[in-house]
């Protein structure tokens, strides 16, 4: 039978820039070792003059004890120049509510970054003549959006792709639809369909070239046999 000791321990949440999610992270993590009440509470408050029965002071050096274990979990998450900003810091409560005000601008600056994305996403569009692979190239806007804690799913920008297609595109496009679940698709798929597609229309259009230059060239070879024939006249 497995002991408590040889369970493995969950990961210390580490502050990658993306202060919102770990916020929900290391909130998880402290609730699950029943510290939560550390960062919301704090460690109760008593006056000096009051005196404290046994038990209360048993309670309050547990407490203290947890908050410096709390303090290194917090220590542990972020890197040397963060950690150099909390340390005159004595409590878990006043570490997280500096870590707090440091990062609310950030958190608006990054706000504002992915409103930026948002909106360069809903406009992309394929141009007319744009190579598929340069398309393609251009809707890496969904992973900036995910490197900003964006939820963005393969489906969507597939869907987003499938929309933005010119007009030469859309029986190919209906044909995607038809023949695929898309929510099972990978982007890798629709563009190797869309290439391939690409190729095809690039084939017949240098083939239509090939003969019209034929072609004006059979006539412009009977106009001047004609046109000899006149003047032998």
């Amino acid at each position: 039978m497995a002991t408590e000791s040889s369970f493995v321990q969950p990961a210390i949440p580490k502050l990658n820039g993306h202060y919102d999610h770990w916020c929900m992270l290391i909130e998880n993590f402290l609730h699950s070792k029943e510290y939560w009440s550390l960062i919301e509470q704090g460690i109760p408050k008593v006056g000096e003059e009051i005196a404290l029965i046994e038990e209360q002071r048993k309670a309050i050096e547990n407490a203290k004890l947890k908050d410096l274990k709390v303090e290194n979990y917090l220590f542990q998450a972020n890197d040397r120049s963060i950690l150099e900003t909390i340390l005159n810091k004595d409590t878990t409560k006043s570490i997280w509510d500096s870590l707090k005000q440091k990062y609310q601008g950030i958190v608006r600056v990054q706000h504002a970054q992915r409103q930026a994305l948002r909106r360069e996403f809903e406009v992309l569009n394929l141009k007319v003549g744009e190579p598929i692979n340069e398309y393609f190239a251009r809707t890496l806007t969904s992973n900036k959006l995910r490197n900003h804690g964006e939820n963005m799913t393969d489906v969507v920008v597939i869907e987003k792709i499938l929309r933005s297609m010119t007009p030469k595109f859309d029986y190919v496009v209906c044909s995607i639809e038809e023949s695929n679940d898309l929510n099972t698709l990978s982007i890798d798929d629709l563009q190797s369909s869309l290439l391939v597609h690409e190729q095809r229309m690039n084939g017949h259009a240098m083939e239509k070239q090939a003969l019209k230059v034929t072609y004006e060239k059979q006539l412009g070879g009977r106009g001047r046999g004609c046109g000899g024939f006149s003047r032998r006249g």
